[in-house]
């Protein structure tokens, strides 16, 4: 039976306009999510997952708009919307999300008990003595001890890793479909990343929610992800089950990203690093983007932009060599040394 997926991303194209000049740093994007799966978008900065994500809960910025393609979520194309009111009916109810500064999220001048009690009312509309046993309920399902008294203190009285936790209950007080995790575990230590990502599987768990994850840490997606989703230049280049990307991938920057992994390195030797910069989003890219710095590119990587060519029915890759007329690649040495390493 095939899955129906709980929002659906069509064709997306974002415009920012900058000095007179038009930014598109999201070039018709497609990408269906589906319910209770943990799907990880990867990529390096600057390569539009951030963007693409805030689209989903209207929160771009005021220079930046959706200037093509749909979002359906619960039968809807979000993408229409335009008032603040209709994106307030989805934003924190039914899709939240978790930045990756807490300090930045909270208000240092409010108790924090009071900034997931907020939450609460503003979308559950619980009020008094109600919304603040619900509040002192979360801090506690986060892992907050001693949830009564720490309800009153300020943020700047807990740690970064408590901090995030406190983020963490605030995105999920209103029991959200889709939580979407915009890095939430890089200002962290090694152990209270471990414990973040733990918690957010455990609330995952219990309230049926569906998780994304953006992250350049293919260290955190290997540990979470179900899916992942390979984004450069504003365009998903590769989409597969965790496994198939990691064993089986098929996109020369996929390759280049995992070839990148500090695993990977031989002591004495310098790492693996991808040559060359992103495109300039300014201008229109011709052919493939990733072809200026693929050492596997094709004559027509620069002058046409390829289609997704399947690989399996769950695994597809945007690149000419997976067409049937392209010479035969391998793989670079590094991935095939990375497929023995996971299956030893």
């Amino acid at each position: 039976m095939e899955r129906k997926p709980i929002l659906s991303a069509k064709d997306i194209e974002i415009t920012f306009s900058m000095r007179g000049k038009f930014l598109k740093p999201i070039r018709k994007c497609s990408l269906d999510l589906y319910e209770g799966e943990t799907l990880a978008i990867v990529g390096e900065s600057g390569s539009g997952k951030s963007v693409f994500t805030k689209s989903f809960i209207g929160m771009l910025d005021n220079n930046g708009s959706i200037t093509g393609g749909s979002i359906t979520f619960e039968g809807v194309d979000i993408a229409k919307y335009t008032k603040e009111a209709d994106w307030l009916k989805i934003r924190g109810k039914k899709i939240a999300m978790v930045f990756q500064d807490p300090m930045t999220s909270l208000n240092p001048l409010k108790v924090i008990g009071e900034q997931i009690r907020e939450v609460i009312e503003l979308h559950q509309g619980i009020k008094g003595e109600e919304s603040k046993q619900m509040a002192i309920e979360m801090l506690e399902k986060v892992g907050i001890t001693d949830a009564a008294n720490r309800y009153n203190q300020y943020p700047h009285q807990f740690s970064g890793g408590m901090r995030q936790r406190v983020v963490i209950a605030i995105a999920a007080a209103c029991f959200p479909k889709i939580l979407i995790c915009d890095e939430p575990t890089t200002a962290l230590d090694v152990t209270i990343q471990a414990q973040i990502l733990d918690l957010i599987r455990n609330l995952q768990k219990e309230m049926g929610m569906t998780v994304i994850y953006i992250t350049h840490d293919l260290g955190v997606v290997a540990n979470v992800a179900d899916r992942v989703a390979v984004m450069y230049a504003g365009e998903i280049v590769e989409v597969g089950n965790a496994e198939e990307i990691f064993y089986d991938a098929r996109h020369p920057y996929t390759w280049a990203l995992l070839s990148s992994l500090p695993q990977l390195g031989v002591k004495g030797e310098p790492l693996s690093t991808i040559e060359g910069t992103p495109p300039n989003l300014y201008q229109e890219i011709k052919g493939d983007a990733f072809a200026p710095r693929n050492r596997h590119a094709l004559k027509i990587d620069f002058i046409e932009n390829p289609p997704y060519f399947d690989v399996s029915p769950t695994h597809k890759a945007k690149t000419w060599l997976l067409d049937p007329r392209a010479p035969e690649f391998e793989a670079p040495r590094a991935i095939q040394k990375l497929r023995e390493k996971l299956k030893g």
